[in-house]
């Protein structure tokens, strides 16, 4: 998928990952927008990307509210067109510090499940049935290494993103014969607010820059060769 003209939708985009992937796309001529919680620091991201000649909206709004999914999906097909991409950036650790499984509350879980993996699952059901009905489409899932390897303390995000992980496949299996790509891609751990926030103890400087992994999931989204139901590498990945 070339990126120019496309119109974007990128979740948990006001800061970190999320709005470097914004500020990358918009860079490659789509007209993205940008959701999150916080509208202060999202008006703030679209801002930025505008001023340096992209094409960018700002909807605040929580992907984990089943109100406003809806909402969120009509408004952006308004301001933008029919979404041809759809990145789930988007998500929450749960409470911090950290947390072994034994002292995580059963609300605790619930919360970062309907975030991680219910939300994704609600907006991908209402976006990709438009993608599918054109023929064209590709859904992102930014994924995590705590899918696939158990960390102690990481037990809520992870199994998140492990089902996460699995849901993306499913997505795939179902729609890539209706023309819709969905993959997921795993970043890596980077010099952000939610990584620090989950280690304050790393080193910094040993972090990747978000702005370097989005540029690689950008390369990715234009790439044929990430195809469906597969689950990338960022940090690694280099197009052919």
């Amino acid at each position: 998928m070339k990126l120019q003209g496309k119109a974007a939708l990128v979740t948990g985009a006001s800061r970190g990952l999320g709005q470097a992937l914004a500020e990358e796309l918009a860079a490659r001529g789509a007209k993205v927008v940008l959701v999150a919680r916080g509208a202060e620091a999202l008006d703030r991201a679209a801002a930025k990307i505008r001023e340096a000649g992209g094409v960018a909206h700002a909807l605040a709004g929580d992907i984990a509210e089943k109100s406003a999914v809806h909402g969120l999906a009509g408004a952006a097909a308004s301001l933008v067109g029919p979404i041809d991409l759809l990145v789930h950036n988007a998500s929450i650790l749960g409470p911090t510090p950290l947390r072994l499984l034994l002292d995580t509350e059963c609300e605790d879980l619930g919360e970062v499940l309907e975030a991680n993996l219910v939300g994704p699952f609600r907006l991908t059901k209402i976006i990709a049935g438009s993608m599918a009905l054109r023929g064209a489409g590709t859904v992102v899932h930014v994924s995590s290494d705590a899918a696939v390897a158990a960390y102690p303390r990481w037990g809520a995000y992870g199994v998140s993103k492990a089902a996460q992980d699995h849901l993306s496949r499913v997505w795939a299996a179902e729609l890539s014969e209706l023309g819709v790509r969905v993959f997921a891609v795993d970043p890596g751990e980077m010099d952000t607010e939610m990584h620090a926030r989950a280690m304050p103890e790393a080193d910094r400087s040993s972090l990747a820059d978000p702005r370097a992994v989005a540029r690689r999931i950008a390369d990715m989204i234009e790439s044929d060769a990430v195809a469906g139901g597969s689950r990338a590498q960022a940090q690694s990945w280099r197009a052919a």
